[in-house]
């Protein structure tokens, strides 16, 4: 099965020459002495290291395309004709009341003082990329409007231009960080929360006692990795001082910036940018539970974890630390997610995919529950991008799995919004969107509503939240059918019977029943009676 064909891809600006491609290596059939381009092979002979990633770098935002044997397309979601699960207690199930609009998709996470969510998605992980910082106004106060929980990535007070350090080496001031807060804060109304995350360099930089002590936010995430990739972060820096300035910092930075030949190369336009990677880091039992120990020391609340598309160990391993640690959620990250700001083979050639993940997942959760342990609630992430997959994802988890963590499926809204915000400034609307007017409250249906709701403070809202809010509501009604349907009332009823595989395959990895045989006794008891 040829499920990825390597050395042609837009997302890295290559191509082959050929029609005819060997399925394994992706080569044309015929290689020409003499060929002017433009394979990933005959670009990396002269771009190197630049051709690893989706580009123009900062700019674009690329999921992975590998197409994996098993997805949740190979799961449908069941209907039934009767019964109602999640009504409001005291209130008799009927036709007037099974209406789609009565189902509540609010959810929570925590393990005692909880975060409820209007909707069962939040953001992925806006950390120090350009593209998180360009849109973080658009991203922060659309997610706090929609009522969801938004994830500031690791990196961001390292690479504050303005960061300030003291003689520790640790943060006295992060303007980059303190702008980030504010912002979220500013529209905050009760459900979701900010995230901040931590990496290796986080910690060293003491990044969980400046957002306390200056912030008082009350959770803290700590990071082991994420969907897209096993290595830390990176970013691209077009300029040698600054290459020069976050090395210094402690940060590595490749190539490196200090070396003579390489600064030569910079001058010369050969080396156009540098790459700024964070450490993998190491976890263990015992240093895992100190760690957690300390962030509560310090006052935070809640502690979550975010780990990545890892071996089945470092998943039993998150689980079972978390469950002692008393974690407030775990958010599993599946491959092959990512935004665009990793390596394009590791986006699409590491780890376990978010199919075969959540299954296990939902064993191993299983089986703590099963010794009497409490398992931290969970969240999902890897390729989400519609209702019907984040139903899939918690059904299939449940009673685990509390919400899905979304990536590129919530940042797409906010540059859409906004660019719509442009093109209106300069009247350039493209036809895509003029067709739906030509002012702000004739294209966003959900303008008006926001405008009866915040009244003046509406034009502090920036068009990139708006376009947050209405993809959110969008996701609301469309699951609000699918639950209603499935005749669910209220999201923690959802459950793995409301689920059917459509191929045996999925039934082996999931444990989903194949479509044939689901219900199967309960309907042949109806026809022999």
């Amino acid at each position: 099965m040829n499920l990825r064909r390597p050395n042609s891809n837009e997302a890295v600006g290559t191509f082959n020459r050929s029609r005819n491609v060997v399925p394994m290596s992706g080569l044309c059939s015929r290689c020409i002495d003499g060929c002017t381009g433009c394979c990933d092979i005959w670009l990396s002979s002269f771009r190197g290291r630049e051709v690893l990633y989706p580009g123009p770098f900062g700019e674009v935002t690329a999921g992975a395309e590998k197409n994996y044997p098993v997805d949740y397309s190979h799961l449908n979601i069941q209907g039934y004709a009767t019964g109602a699960k999640g009504l409001p207690d005291g209130v008799k199930a009927g036709s007037d009341v099974l209406i789609f609009p009565n189902v509540n998709t609010e959810t929570e996470y925590g393990w005692n003082k909880k975060v409820k969510l209007r909707v069962p998605i939040f953001t992925g992980a806006l950390g120090s990329t350009e593209i998180a910082r360009n849109n973080w106004e658009h991203f922060a106060i659309g997610a706090a409007i929609s009522g969801i929980t938004i994830v500031c990535g690791e990196n961001v007070c390292g690479i504050d231009p303005g960061l300030e350090l003291d003689n520790k080496g640790k943060i006295k001031k992060s303007p980059e960080m303190d702008r980030r807060i504010e912002i979220y804060k500013k529209f905050y109304e009760g459900y979701g929360e900010m995230l901040v995350q931590m990496n290796v360099e986080d910690t060293r930089f003491g990044v969980a006692e400046y957002v306390s002590s200056k912030h008082n936010l009350e959770t803290i995430e700590l990071k082991w990795g994420q969907g897209a990739k096993c290595i830390g972060g990176e970013i691209k820096v077009k300029s040698l001082e600054r290459a020069i300035d976050l090395k210094k910092r402690g940060y590595i930075v490749t190539p490196d910036p200090t070396l003579p030949e390489v600064q030569k190369a910079f001058e010369s336009g050969a080396i156009k940018e540098f790459e700024r990677h964070s450490r993998v880091g190491s976890i263990s039992h015992e240093s895992f539970l100190e760690e957690t120990d300390r962030l509560r020391g310090i006052g935070f609340k809640r502690i979550t974890l975010k780990t990545g598309a890892y071996s089945p160990v470092e998943l039993a391993m998150a689980l079972r630390y978390g469950a002692e640690a008393k974690l407030d959620l775990i958010t599993v990250d599946g491959s092959s997610g990512g935004t665009g700001m990793s390596p394009w083979p590791m986006m699409n050639e590491w780890g376990i995919p978010t199919f075969y993940l959540d299954a296990l997942v939902y064993q191993y959760c299983e089986k703590l529950t099963k010794r009497g342990i409490r398992v931290p609630d969970i969240a999902v992430a890897g390729g989400f991008s519609s209702e019907d997959g984040v139903f899939k994802a918690i059904a299939m988890g449940s009673p685990h799995v509390k919400a899905v963590c979304m990536g590129r499926g919530l940042m797409i809204p906010g540059m859409v919004g906004k660019n719509i915000g442009v093109w209106l400034d300069k009247k350039e609307l493209p036809g895509t969107v003029s067709k739906y007017g030509k002012k702000v409250e004739e294209i966003f249906v959900c303008y008006e509503e926001l405008k009866a709701k915040f009244g003046n403070k509406i034009k502090d809202i920036p068009l990139g939240a708006v376009g947050i809010y209405t993809f959110t509501q969008k996701f609301k009604v469309g699951l609000q059918q699918l639950m209603a349907g499935s005749r669910n009332f209220k999201i923690s009823t959802i459950s793995r019977k409301d689920l059917i595989s459509l191929t045996e395959e999925a039934t082996k990895i999931s444990g989903i029943p194949y479509v044939m045989n689901s219900y199967k006794d309960e309907a042949e008891k109806i026809l022999e009676e």
